[in-house]
């Protein structure tokens, strides 16, 4: 299970840190990702962590609306990803998914087909 936390409403300029927590048995997964969706929008992915270290050396991937102001960590020992977000934007208000992708799975890291597992989502506004 994947509970988003750290959304809220904040002034353009401003930034935000959102975590996702993985609850449960600390299963392996591919890359955890943050998507968004914006009222009367498709969902939109914003970035990517690769997890499968071992696998695949780790690595990052960034929608290219967000490169330079957003980052996204990993914490293994927390089983926690976070995604820090500067110089928010209006453009960047949407709510906020965290998912995660399962081992082998294959397909760009951008498209939602690739995880299968979701989060409730956490709302950022930007004013």
């Amino acid at each position: 299970q994947l509970v988003e936390s750290g959304g809220g409403s904040v002034q353009a300029g401003k930034s935000l840190r959102l975590s996702c927590a993985a609850s449960g048995s600390k299963s392996s997964s591919l890359c955890m990702g943050w998507f968004r969706q914006a009222p009367g929008k498709e969902r939109e992915a914003v970035a990517c962590i690769i997890t499968a270290t071992v696998t695949y050396g780790g690595g990052t991937y960034y929608a290219d609306s967000v490169k330079g102001r957003f980052t996204i960590s990993q914490d293994k020992a927390e089983n926690t990803v976070s995604l820090q977000m500067n110089s928010l934007k209006p453009e960047d208000t949407a709510m906020y998914y965290c998912a995660a992708s399962p081992p082998g799975s294959s397909g760009t890291w951008s498209s939602a087909s690739m995880y299968n597992s979701w989060g409730q989502g956490t709302q950022v506004t930007v004013s």
